[in-house]
């Protein structure tokens, strides 16, 4: 299942950003896809969602830790399609008195657990709102499409046109740059995807 956008239409629309009816699917889409790149960078899905997912049992610890911080639930344990109840939750990890292993092969441990944050913080809901926009901008600069493509101005004169690119490595507007990537990664503690979502 789709997540929906970390921001919508109407919080860019709060942010003095006007959206013309006929522009609201594209903007749409631009939210989207900013919300990914936000996602993807800080490794877990920020807005709360169940997701069911298969972890590798750890060896010889009481201790599974559980992605996609922060859990605010566990619906169901199970360890090689064995469900089990004798775990706790505890700082984001399932606790087990004997472990997870449960002879001598790995196991896997299934868990559906609800995780990440009730409400999107206001930080993030504008930077999705910021990128959104950039992107706009560059929609609306060139009607042809050719706009969406990011344009690394260096220099710029004006008496006998010319205009310097640099050469960032960029392809759009919405990739972030490595700074931003890192905050969010240590923010968040992203780490093991998600197997299956419901």
């Amino acid at each position: 299942m789709a997540l929906d956008p970390l921001a919508t239409v109407a919080d860019l629309e709060n942010r003095g950003l006007t959206i013309d009816p006929a522009e609201t699917a594209v903007v749409e889409t631009f939210l989207a896809e900013a919300s990914a790149a936000v996602r993807e960078a800080a490794g877990v899905p920020i807005s709360q969602t169940t997701s069911t997912v298969a972890l590798e049992a750890p060896d010889n610890s009481p201790w599974l830790m559980l992605p996609g911080p922060p859990i605010q639930s566990v619906a169901s344990v199970a360890i090689d399609g064995e469900t089990v109840t004798d775990w706790k939750l505890r700082s984001n990890q399932l606790w087990r008195p004997g472990g997870w292993q449960t002879g001598s092969e790995p196991s896997e441990v299934t868990v559906t657990q609800t995780h990440g944050l009730p409400e999107v913080p206001a930080d993030l809901v504008g930077l999705v709102c910021r990128i959104a926009a950039a992107v706009l901008v560059h929609y609306r600069a060139q009607p042809d499409g050719e706009g969406l493509a990011a344009k690394d101005i260096r220099a710029e004169r004006i008496g006998d046109y010319s205009v310097t690119y640099g050469d960032s490595g960029r392809i759009t507007e919405i990739e972030l740059p490595d700074y931003l990537r890192e905050q969010l990664a240590a923010r968040f503690g992203g780490g093991v995807a998600v197997v299956r979502s419901r």
